[in-house]
Order: C-alpha cells, then sequence, then structure tokens
C-alpha cells in the first residue's frame, strides 16, 4: 500500500486512538511500530482532526494500520479504520 493511499483511507473511513506508548508493553510497541516509516506531518494532523499551533521537533510516523503521532516524547497510535 503506497503512503497515499494509507492517507487516503484514513481520510475516508477515519481514525481512532488506540493506544499511547505509556499504556502498552514494550512487546505491543515493536509490533504497532514494525515497518514505521516517516509520515508527512500536515497529513496525519488532517486525519486526526488536530491542528497544531506550536513547535513539535518529534517526527510522525505511519504503517499500513495506523498513524503515529508524536508529542512530549509519547507515541499516540491511531488505526486507521
Amino acid at each position: 500500500m503506497t503512503a497515499e493511499q494509507i492517507y487516503n483511507k484514513a481520510f475516508r473511513n477515519g481514525v481512532e486512538l488506540e493506544c499511547t506508548c505509556v499504556s502498552i508493553s514494550s512487546y505491543r510497541w515493536d509490533q504497532l511500530m514494525e515497518g514505521a516509516v516517516r509520515a508527512d506531518k500536515k497529513k496525519v494532523l488532517k486525519a486526526i482532526g488536530m491542528k497544531e499551533d506550536y513547535y513539535n521537533p518529534y517526527d510522525f510516523f505511519r504503517t499500513k494500520t495506523h498513524l503515529i503521532y508524536i508529542h512530549s516524547a509519547i507515541e499516540y497510535f491511531y488505526k486507521i479504520l
């Protein structure tokens, strides 16, 4: 699945917050991050319905099933529906 297909699926079907890195084991974190690549920040923010009015130095990631928003060193795993 290409990056554009992943973003389009997220825009079309929506996303839901599945978990954060604080609430899962390191094993589950490894599973969720498997195959993660850097993502387009603007597209991730649009898909999760957020506006970023402040500086955020962290990269965002995507997998085939999740968009990963990072803020304050916490990963937020949004499942693509």
